[in-house]
């Protein structure tokens, strides 16, 4: 990989991660319009989401530590609602991991109707009024339950975790939190089985470290202004642009795919 396409795809995923925009999805489109696979594909998207997943922890350091520090205390039915939350993305990610991978695959068609599925949560989502309730083991639930569909290349994690809890009822700011937090067991736990895997694969890959630091630093970097944005968006009520966003992506990808380009 070089410093080039380090550049371009830490920004990439520091950018979508937080936005709702499916990062996942833009990776994937990012590959197909340079029409190209990185070799050291496995180790760039585990070092790539730990930048971002830092983000999230300087972001929200403060919420963390007080959950860390409350565990035995006020803070318990929070960490268990995380945990209610991780559920199904973890039965999905063990049971169904080979097809989730076949899906990675410059498949710019999923990808683009995915796409178009998320613009419809935003639009929806952003419409509603603003509720009050706080986060609630059916609210964790569910909303786990979207977030194992957000596997999918293309559906927006965050938009569609957001987009859901708002849609319950649940009150923004109160969703935002959770939505970035629910997210670092899960991603944490995916880097630490992905880079065993990687560790035990026979097949040496000669992975430049140059590269990867410079694109965990631009991810980070980025990510850090997205997750800020994407705050104060929410509280703002401001989703609707990325739906329209969303869907000219989708319909470019869609276009693509049919006239063969």
């Amino acid at each position: 990989m070089s410093y080039l396409e380090a550049i371009l795809l830490g920004l990439v995923q520091g950018l979508t991660e937080f936005l709702p925009v499916s990062s996942s999805g833009h990776m994937e489109l990012t590959k197909a319009i340079f029409n190209q696979q990185i070799k050291e594909g496995l180790i760039v998207s585990v070092v790539l989401h730990l930048a971002t997943a830092l983000s999230t922890i300087v972001i929200y350091r403060r919420d963390i530590l007080a959950i860390i520090r409350g565990l035995f205390r006020s803070e318990r039915n929070y960490v268990f609602y995380i945990f209610l939350s991780m559920l199904p993305a973890i039965i999905v990610g063990l049971f169904f991991e080979d097809f989730i991978d076949k899906l990675f695959d410059n498949n710019i068609l999923l990808v683009g109707l995915m796409l178009a599925i998320t613009g419809l949560v935003l639009w929806f989502s952003d419409g509603v009024e603003k509720g009050n309730q706080k986060v609630r083991g059916f609210h964790a639930l569910k909303v786990g339950l979207v977030q194992a569909i957000a596997i999918l290349p293309g559906i927006s994690r965050s938009g569609s975790t957001i987009g859901a809890l708002v849609l319950m009822g649940v009150k923004r700011e109160h969703a935002t939190k959770f939505s970035f937090l629910m997210v670092l067991p899960v991603i944490l736990g995916a880097a630490s089985k992905k880079i065993i895997d990687f560790s035990q694969n026979t097949e040496s890959i000669d992975v430049q470290n140059g590269p990867l630091i410079v694109g965990f630093i631009i991810a980070f970097l980025t990510g850090l202004m997205a997750c800020q944005a994407m705050i104060f968006l929410v509280k703002k009520t401001k989703l609707r642009g990325f739906a329209y966003y969303c869907w000219s992506v989708a319909f470019l990808a869609i276009i693509t795919f049919f006239i063969g380009l």
